[in-house]
């Protein structure tokens, strides 16, 4: 089962059809993208679900359905045990950016991580999960397909938020203020931390 965020409202990858409540199925293969997100948007449906033949084949047919942006993101640990968070859009949220042209996507990953906080010294540990999130851009939606990965670091030098990315705060969350953080955050950055 994969969920793809449309805000934080999922729409839900899945073969099995289950009874509606607070939710809608559509059938993957002839569903309309744009109808489903103006319903996610505008009524107080909880999700969609695109139900498809074959669990295997699920995503790679619903990407087809917009244009992708691939990204690369980390979740940041220091020496201290605390995580790195970013404010943006009045939201906590974690480092993460748009892949560039011949970069692999760890290379994205550590790229946009240094670029959005200026922690520098990180190593990846693994990769962790790969989320989905719909957005719209120019009039048009696309998905961002954005991979995730396990960080490490020792830095303790200045954080320096982006500003030109609309980052206003880089600070470095022990447990408790994470679980804090995360009551304003998104549900797919939720799942990650």
């Amino acid at each position: 089962m994969h969920r793809i965020f449309v805000n934080d409202k999922p729409i839900i990858l899945t073969t099995q059809v289950s009874a509606e409540d607070n939710f809608k199925n559509y059938l993957l293969s002839s569903s309309n993208i744009g109808k489903i997100i103006s319903e996610l948007n505008t009524t107080s449906l909880k999700e969609v679900r695109l139900i498809g033949k074959r669990d295997d084949n699920l995503i790679n047919k619903f990407l087809k359905k917009l244009p992708n942006v691939i990204a690369g993101g980390g979740k940041v640990i220091n020496d201290l045990d605390e995580t790195l968070f970013i404010y943006r859009n009045n939201k906590w949220d974690l480092p993460k950016g748009k892949a560039e042209a011949k970069e692999t996507i760890e290379q994205t990953a550590l790229r946009e991580v240094e670029e959005e906080t200026g922690v520098s010294g990180l190593s990846i540990v693994k990769p962790i999960e790969t989320t989905y999130h719909i957005f719209k851009r120019n009039g048009k939606h696309k998905i961002k397909i954005t991979y995730w990965f396990e960080m490490k670091t020792s830095y303790n030098g200045i954080l320096s938020p982006q500003e030109n990315e609309g980052i206003t705060k880089v600070a470095w969350l022990n447990h408790q203020e994470s679980t804090k953080a995360l009551e304003n955050s998104y549900a797919n950055i939720r799942s990650l931390v």
